[in-house]
Parts: structure tokens; C-alpha cells; sequence
């Protein structure tokens, strides 16, 4: 008993971390940050995800503007002609369509086809 006593003389903080208060302030701190379904780190987690949530739906949000603004184009004939020769390469029964590929183009599609190999 006098051992201890001399060491707590020696070292006044030795005291006060012996102190029952200090040691369940201390457990219920470690317990909170690191082993509760609510600490600290699941909460980091969390509100990472929810970041990432809040970009995708950010990110949904312009897409479906811009599919809006695509519909709203489309209600026009001219448009859906437009659109149909572009993407679907459709013709008048009077013309021909030339598709024109570039050297750099179609090795870059090869290059891309053969890593998705």
C-alpha cells in the first residue's frame, strides 16, 4: 500500500487517472468513438455515402434536364429527321449515305475493343 501511495506522491496524474470518475468517462469515451452501432467511424462511413447519394442524384438530375430538353426538340418534325439521320443513319429513298471513317478513328476503336477483350 505504501508503494502505491509513494508512486502517487511522485506522480500527482497517476491520482487522478486512478479516480473511478476518470476511468468510466474514459471507457464510455472509447466505447462511443470506436464500438457503439453509432460512433464515430460509422458515422464517417455513413456520411461518406451520403455524399456520394447526393452527387449521383446531382448528377440524375442534370441527365433527366437534358433528356428534357431532348424531348422538347423532338416534338418538332424537322428535329425527329435530324435525329434519325444522325443516329439511325436513315435516308430518303432518293439519296445515298456515305459513312466516311478516318484512320485514327478506327484504330482507336480497335485499341477499345481489344482491351474490353
Amino acid at each position: 500500500m505504501s508503494f502505491f501511495k509513494n508512486l502517487t506522491d511522485s506522480y500527482p496524474i497517476l491520482k487522478i487517472l486512478g479516480n473511478r470518475y476518470v476511468l468510466v468517462l474514459a471507457f464510455f469515451a472509447v466505447w462511443m468513438v470506436f464500438l457503439d452501432n453509432t460512433s464515430y467511424m460509422e458515422h464517417r462511413i455513413l456520411n461518406k455515402q451520403l455524399n456520394e447519394l447526393e452527387d449521383n442524384k446531382k448528377y440524375y438530375q442534370d441527365e433527366i434536364k437534358k433528356d428534357d430538353e431532348n424531348i422538347k426538340q423532338l416534338k418538332n418534325p424537322d428535329q425527329i429527321e435530324k435525329y434519325a439521320r444522325e443516329k439511325y443513319y436513315m435516308k430518303r429513298d432518293s439519296e445515298d449515305i456515305y459513312i466516311i471513317e478516318f484512320e485514327g478513328d478506327s484504330i482507336k476503336d480497335e485499341v477499345t475493343k481489344s482491351k474490353s477483350l
